[in-house]
């Protein structure tokens, strides 16, 4: 699905950042590691071939603020990182009765991250139905400014075809939630739907969920669309997440060149 709001006056146009979901695979040292890189030293060389990093160890587990301090200070000043909300918030809890789950999230360390923070990123199941309510309330939450005064963006990855509706968008858009565009190789829906001041773009593979990796037309289209939400004033969020086979940072770096 396809839906697009009017297009607003802008002045400036939008950044975009490129990069991978996490970035400790085995199958990529040797590979998109040189060989002997220890493993201390992979964020920092990421980093500096790519723009940007989805941390993803936040959905498994709660992190330490001194690991976000670490991510921070290993990667250039110009580095982005995204944070995956925790799934005890999205999967086990559901969105409701969270207040203090996401006291507990945002407390472990998050906001460490200083002006290297971008969105975070949550993730529902596919067993997760459209419930307007329950939605409309964990937005209503989620914080908006760090401690410091920085905006707090926030975007939502749905799995269940119920979200595919106008209503539902609306209800994105209401609450300043970017609606993740996430590229399953069929297997979940591929909504692109503008509902915020940013894009952010999920791609786990377009033939093999998770596996396949991009050929040069599929990444020219992304390379033009990316161009097209820029011009138009917005910042644009790509997370290649096909790392099974390692494809993932070649990817990345290949989008780059492109832009």
């Amino acid at each position: 699905m396809v839906e697009e709001r009017a297009p607003a006056s802008v002045s400036k146009l939008g950044r975009a950042y490129v990069g991978v979901s996490g970035w400790t695979y085995a199958p990529w040292r040797g590979d998109f590691y040189p060989k002997g890189l220890t493993q201390k030293n992979e964020l920092a060389y990421a980093s500096s071939r790519l723009t940007s990093i989805e941390i993803n160890g936040s959905f498994y587990a709660l992190q330490k603020p001194t690991s976000y301090a670490k991510w921070r200070d290993q990667t250039p000043d110009d580095f982005v990182f995204a944070v995956k909300g925790s799934r005890f918030i999205s999967h086990m809890k559901r969105l409701g009765d969270v207040e203090e789950a996401l006291a507990t999230f945002f407390g472990s360390g998050v906001y460490e991250l200083g002006s290297k923070l971008g969105p975070i990123l949550w993730q529902l199941p596919e067993t997760f139905r459209y419930d307007a309510e329950r939605v409309a309330a964990f937005f209503a939450q989620v914080p908006r400014r760090t401690p410091d005064g920085r905006p707090v963006r926030h975007a939502l990855e749905f799995r269940s075809t119920t979200f595919d509706n106008a209503d539902a968008l609306a209800l994105l858009r209401e609450h300043d939630v970017a609606c993740v565009l996430a590229d399953t190789a069929g297997r979940w829906p591929k909504v692109e739907a503008d509902t915020s001041d940013f894009r952010y773009v999920r791609l786990h593979g377009d033939k093999e969920l998770y596996a396949s990796g991009y050929g040069a037309a599929a990444l020219d289209g992304w390379a033009e669309k990316v161009r097209t939400w820029v011009g138009a004033g917005q910042d644009v969020f790509v997370y290649f997440d096909n790392d099974i086979k390692g494809y993932a940072p070649h990817d990345a770096q290949a989008l780059i060149a492109r832009l």
